[in-house]
């Protein structure tokens, strides 16, 4: 019996919220107590799409499980990916070519963007504005042109590995990449004057969701809406990894820790998201884009962790290894289940059509969270 169940209070009653409802972006299942428009306790329900990602992990050599890093954020495929090989590299002392580092980031920060992207048209069709979606969708597309072009896919992407990356970028790519960041400086100025400066906007989403320092911080909440309550947490600067360290770019925070803030920062990562991308196509330097190494690589008896910011958070990696090339112990921490543990007790007494919309400031991917 739920926690709900259990406290049922006279004249209130139950509401699913999905989990086939476009509000939860997935098979989420929110169990609610209502009293009218109002939520009086709110449990998120789990487990309808789960598929043993970290089990897999366990049972097939490590190589062989780097495909399935990009089915949990499929938004966030590419950056899945280099948390991966990334930690593998770790684990075995594995030299990565600084071309390859290069490229990686380039990519990270393109899969950061079309993840932004999506989010914002998803996050104002939820809340009835039809035509943002038609502008972000029209620039996302331009970024999945670009990365199908040189990953040979538009979303579960496997194009990271281990010493590398699996393809070189050309003169294309890098041409194609530079008008795509012309094409999205240009297109702020729209997204402003649609949405930023939208009266009606403004009114809905702001002082909402109050995402304070105590709340990120008992729930472990990572990610855009960390930064919107003040807090510049961000991996590529707290933990930094590839080469970060060498680029010059800010983290976006926000004041209140309100709904409008996390859309504010959102916005702002993706300039500074074209700021990464143009730096390291100007310092992106010749040679080796990958470094050999065996499928059948026996990793050393140990553990070892690595962590990446996603479009959604801190995403970590953990394995044990007993000297095969199987991992005896793998655990992935994602984003989007500890961003969604902060919904009961951010959301208590909220409107429904509050919560609904606070639920799409998360971004959650389920099927990150049921992996």
């Amino acid at each position: 019996m739920s926690q709900i169940a259990r406290t049922k209070k006279e004249h209130t009653f139950y509401l699913n919220l999905g989990p086939q409802h476009p509000s939860t972006h997935g098979v989420l299942r929110v169990l609610l107590e209502m009293d009218g428009e109002h939520c009086l306790e709110n449990e998120p329900v789990l487990g309808y799409g789960h598929r043993m990602q970290e089990k897999i992990g366990e049972s097939r050599t490590w190589a062989a499980f780097l495909p399935n890093t990009a089915r949990m954020d499929y938004l966030s495929a590419l950056i899945f990916n280099h948390g991966y090989v990334g930690l593998i590299e770790r684990m075995a002392g594995i030299e990565v070519p600084r071309r390859a580092e290069f490229i990686r980031v380039i990519t990270d920060e393109l899969n950061r963007i079309q993840s932004h992207l999506l989010w914002l048209g998803a996050f104002l069709l939820d809340l009835g504005a039809f035509t943002p979606i038609m502008y972000t969708f029209d620039d996302r597309e331009q970024i999945l042109d670009i990365l199908e072009d040189v990953t040979g896919s538009r979303l579960t992407y496997s194009y990271h590995r281990v010493g590398g990356v699996c393809r070189d970028i050309d003169a294309r790519f890098v041409d194609a990449t530079r008008a795509f960041i012309k094409r999205l400086r240009s297109r702020f100025k729209i997204y402003d004057d649609l949405v930023t400066g939208n009266i009606i906007f403004i009114k809905r989403v702001k002082d909402i969701a109050y995402f304070t320092p105590d709340l990120a911080k008992r729930y472990g909440l990572t990610g855009p809406c960390l930064r919107g309550a003040g807090i510049p947490y961000d991996i590529r600067r707290a933990e930094p990894y590839s080469v970060y360290p060498e680029l010059d770019f800010e983290i976006p925070v926000g004041t209140k820790g309100d709904c409008l803030d996390a859309y504010l920062v959102r916005v702002r990562e993706m300039e500074q998201s074209l700021r990464i991308i143009e730096q390291a196509l100007d310092m992106l330097p010749e040679g080796p884009f990958r470094n050999k190494v065996g499928r059948r690589l026996k990793l050393p008896q140990g553990d070892a962790s690595f962590s990446v910011e996603t479009g959604h958070g801190e995403l970590a990696y953990y394995m044990i290894s007993d000297g095969t090339d199987v991992p005896y112990r793998l655990k992935i921490r994602v984003p989007s289940f500890s961003n969604l543990s902060v919904l009961p007790e951010l959301c208590r007494g909220m409107l429904i059509a509050d919560l609904a919309m606070t639920m799409g400031t998360l971004d959650l991917v389920i099927p990150e969270i049921d992996r």
